[in-house]
């Protein structure tokens, strides 16, 4: 694992990149471009006597692609890879080699296998690596709390409850994600998620029930006061929510106000 260095009230303690040395080395995520990632990837690489030949970005977010640029710039043969979202890479201006659901991507003297989760963002991966049942994780989970959807800008709810159900369908002994601890009992993580997100809709239901509302009255009546940047996370999240809400046909917007339909 290789930190990124970018520690923030967004980040946590900062991402983390992850090295897959050997012949066919694999960078999974590019971090944000910071020196210090820099200099640790070079020092991994050549402790490990390898060439870096691919970075997989797990999704467009810039935490996890700003530092594809500075990657290329020191090692120009390498190959960026990354599933589609076509107006977000337009302005990333990667030229990044498209990705699709259950590609092989040779990674040291093995391969690991694109499992597309879209929900976080429409273009997350992870990386399963089946002979060891681990997972490159990206935004999909993160130990010991909850992945923020954001609607406002491409997440969706729906697709995240349908990726954390593949996953725990792959059954994972490790997930390993960009943000946090290693997560060595997923299942539980998984089904916690999900149950999560039930109670949440619930919450969002009961704040509906008193008549139309806004993502910020609605998070105003679920969430205890929260500083500015955790207030925004839980706005999005209740946006997620009721944007699926809408999509099911139990809910209606006008504006930014929301009603549930009779």
């Amino acid at each position: 694992m290789l930190p990124a260095m970018n520690p923030g009230p967004m980040t946590g303690e900062g991402n983390r990149t992850w090295l897959i040395p050997g012949a066919r080395a694999v960078l999974v995520d590019a971090g944000v471009g910071d020196p210090r990632h820099l200099d640790a990837l070079r020092h991994a690489l050549h402790d490990a006597d390898a060439v870096l030949e691919r970075v997989i970005l797990t999704h467009a977010h810039t935490d996890h692609t700003a530092g594809a640029v500075a990657i290329q710039a020191r090692w120009p043969t390498v190959r960026v890879l990354k599933y589609p979202w076509p107006e977000v890479d337009d302005r990333l201006g990667l030229g990044a080699e498209p990705l699709q659901d259950e590609q092989r991507i040779p990674a040291a003297d093995d391969a690991l296998v694109v499992v597309h989760t879209p929900g976080h963002s429409p273009d997350h991966i992870c990386l399963w690596h089946q002979p060891s049942r681990t997972l490159f994780g990206g935004d999909l989970l993160i130990a010991g709390g909850t992945v923020v959807i954001p609607a406002s800008r491409g997440g969706r709810l729906s697709d995240y409850l349908r990726s954390l159900e593949r996953v725990l369908a792959l059954d994972p002994a490790v997930v390993l994600p960009a943000h946090g601890a290693d997560i060595n009992r997923p299942a539980d993580l998984i089904r916690g998620n999900l149950a999560h997100r039930s109670r949440r809709e619930a919450q969002v239901l009961e704040a509906l029930a008193g008549g139309p509302a806004t993502p910020a009255m609605v998070a105003g009546m679920i969430y205890d006061r929260l500083p500015d940047p955790l207030q925004r996370q839980a706005e999005e999240s209740v946006l997620a929510h009721l944007v699926k809400l809408e999509e099911e046909g139990r809910a209606t917007s006008d504006g930014d106000r929301y009603a549930l339909l009779p």
